[in-house]
């Protein structure tokens, strides 16, 4: 039998030990059914049923058990090895950023990053992965989420917010549809967006829509093609819309559930590299916020996320 992947082990462990797919995918930063996946996967390849599911939560099997008994303590051992060679010099700084975020909106700004901190030797992650700030190898991390998370600090960067848009090779000669007649064109879904969107700003939703997606960064993509209509995050499609591969259909937006975040330990703060680009990161936020209230669309006040304890592992 081919080995199972050691990421794959990592989810059940975590899986297990929280018995709670929600709370495993919280700790993972991974949503609940990418976490269902991969221990979907794992049942898979080892033919065997690893958790028996409920509205409870999860309880493991007979065999599942015997896994997280010889597992658990060889993953464990190895978080141990690697945590002291997790120390940096205190000119490097590592941060992990979520894809979509680190190309749309960090990495054009790293220049002035760099001509502030000429010094500074800069890692950056870009992944969906769970960030375990134990480890050593990380500072801190941007994501995207509620803002309460275990063992972290969170402070609020900026808020999010959907509005409609499309390519203009979409329309062609056509003139592109007003407020009310949204429904009418294909569009393409993601959760409960549209649905909200509709009950907030009228409008006849479709009986279907065209496309749905996993991930906000694949749905732009299919609207840059020309493919329909989507609900774009404000963060993902500004420089889209600046470069004119995107167009904004209408002035209303609507607020999305989740914002961005700086998280991190409390022993970030003991290290001024990372002090330094806090202090960066918040006046980039700043500047972008400003930049949004300019358009005539100012957002809503939500209170910063307070500390949840020491050390832990980031959101998604």
């Amino acid at each position: 039998m081919e080995r199972p992947p050691l990421n794959a082990l990592q989810v059940f462990v975590h899986a297990a030990r929280a018995q709670n797919m929600t709370r495993a995918a919280e700790r993972l930063h991974l949503t609940v059914s990418a976490l269902s996946h991969q221990v979907r996967l794992l049942e898979q390849r080892l033919g065997r049923a690893l958790f028996t599911r409920s509205p409870r939560g999860l309880k493991l099997t007979g065999e599942g058990a015997l896994l997280l008994e010889r597992v658990a303590p060889h993953l464990d051992a190895i978080d141990a090895v690697l945590q002291p060679l997790g120390a940096r010099h205190g000119h490097m700084l590592g941060i992990s950023a979520l894809p979509s975020l680190a190309s749309s909106w960090l990495v054009p700004r790293l220049p002035r990053l760099v001509a502030r901190m000429p010094d500074l030797e800069f890692n950056l992650d870009s992944s969906v992965e769970r960030v375990d700030f134990a480890d050593g190898r990380f500072d801190g991390a941007l994501r995207y989420g509620g803002g309460h998370w275990e063992g972290v600090i969170a402070e609020l960067l900026f808020e999010e917010w959907l509005t409609p848009v499309a390519s203009p090779d979409l329309f062609g000669k056509r003139k592109p549809p007003r407020l009310e007649q949204l429904g009418d064109w294909p569009l393409l879904g993601m959760d409960d967006a549209w649905p909200r969107w509709f009950e907030r700003h009228g409008g006849k939703a479709p009986k279907r829509y065209v496309a749905t997606f996993s991930d906000s960064e694949t749905m732009q993509r299919a609207s840059v093609e020309g493919m329909g209509i989507s609900l774009g995050r404000e963060t993902l499609i500004r420089p889209l819309i600046q470069s004119g591969r995107l167009m904004a259909l209408v002035p209303q937006r609507m607020p999305s559930r989740f914002a961005h975040y700086l998280v991190y330990p409390q022993r970030a703060m003991q290290r001024a590299a990372f002090r330094a680009f806090r202090d960066w990161i918040h006046a980039e936020a700043k500047e972008f916020r400003e930049g949004s209230a300019d358009t005539g669309r100012p957002g809503r006040k939500r209170k910063l996320a307070p500390a949840c304890g020491r050390g832990g592992r980031s959101p998604r």
